[in-house]
């Protein structure tokens, strides 16, 4: 309490709580970096110094040979080679199934909200329904739809499976974005003479940025991230990091090199810190934005 607007205010808004929220936010940011922090500190270090106890404390020396063996020497299934044609494999799978299904699922969200028809309620009911389907009910339909087409143990099948899987998650994202997008703006151009596609490119997909993030951030790191595909799907080329990183782990005989698994994990998670760094401010933001209609 303070006398004559003298004194220390306590209110919600002081300074004082302030100060308590950030030492609060700051306590769990550091509780949850801590893991990672730890990987980081033991992936320059000497294996020696890992297996004398010196686990949480910075290394004495300072060594990138494990980051080299994890990338390009370690030993992974039964050939020695080190994880980077399977972080390229990654990048080969993950870069056209975001493009494919980000686009796929902007047009469906503009169809099923601008060019309304019979049974469009049902069609989006189906596609929503895909989202909560389980990976491993659609293990052995998906392994004999890629067998029969010729894309069993391939990147391209890969992609196929994720493009299918995503489909219902960025139809949603779009499907609830463009709902409140103006209509009457897209009856105009078709007074105009405005057809399907100019009307798309020219009016919807401009504004459509908020959204487009939302869905290359979720896609991009459920795929990056997926094992389950990874391991049923593709063969000893084909695979992608997330497979070759867990054989690198479970290859090791006789001494565990924990520094480099310690670097093969961070190398492995990487892709995604970086996206979630550069554009996740922007994540929050284009869910909101289609939140509300109005």
């Amino acid at each position: 309490m303070s006398a004559g607007g003298e004194g220390v205010r306590l209110g919600a808004g002081s300074p004082f709580w302030r100060a308590v929220l950030y030492a609060v936010l700051l306590v769990f940011a550091v509780y949850y970096l801590l893991p990672l922090v730890i990987m980081l500190l033991n992936s320059v270090k000497p294996l020696s110094e890992i297996r004398g106890g010196n686990l949480l404390a910075l290394p004495k020396v300072w060594t990138f040979e494990p980051w080299h063996s994890a990338w390009s020497t370690a030993q992974v299934g039964v050939q020695a080679t080190g994880l980077k044609p399977y972080f390229i494999n990654s990048f080969l799978m993950v870069f056209p199934a975001v493009a494919i299904s980000a686009a796929l699922g902007a047009i469906n969200g503009y169809i099923l909200t601008k060019w309304r028809f019979k049974g469009d309620s049902i069609v989006f009911g189906m596609m929503l329904f895909s989202c909560f389907i389980p990976f491993q009910i659609v293990l052995i339909p998906m392994a004999k739809v890629l067998g029969t087409i010729g894309l069993a143990g391939t990147v391209s099948g890969l992609v196929m499976v994720h493009v299918v899987y995503g489909i219902g998650f960025t139809t949603l994202f779009f499907r609830n974005y463009y709902a409140a997008f103006p209509t009457e703006l897209i009856r105009s151009a078709q007074v105009d003479g405005a057809g399907f596609f100019r009307i798309f490119w020219r009016i919807l997909l401009p504004s459509s940025g908020p959204i487009i993030v939302v869905s290359i951030i979720w896609q991009f790191t459920n795929i990056w991230n997926d094992f389950l595909f990874g391991a049923s799907f593709a063969d000893f080329d084909s695979q992608p990091m997330t497979v070759a990183l867990n054989n690198l782990v479970q290859s090791s005989t006789g001494v565990k090199e924990y520094n480099v698994h310690f670097a093969g994990a961070v190398l492995a998670a990487l892709p995604t810190l970086v996206v979630y760094i550069v554009s996740g401010r922007y994540f929050v933001r284009g869910l909101m934005a289609g939140a509300v209609k109005g």
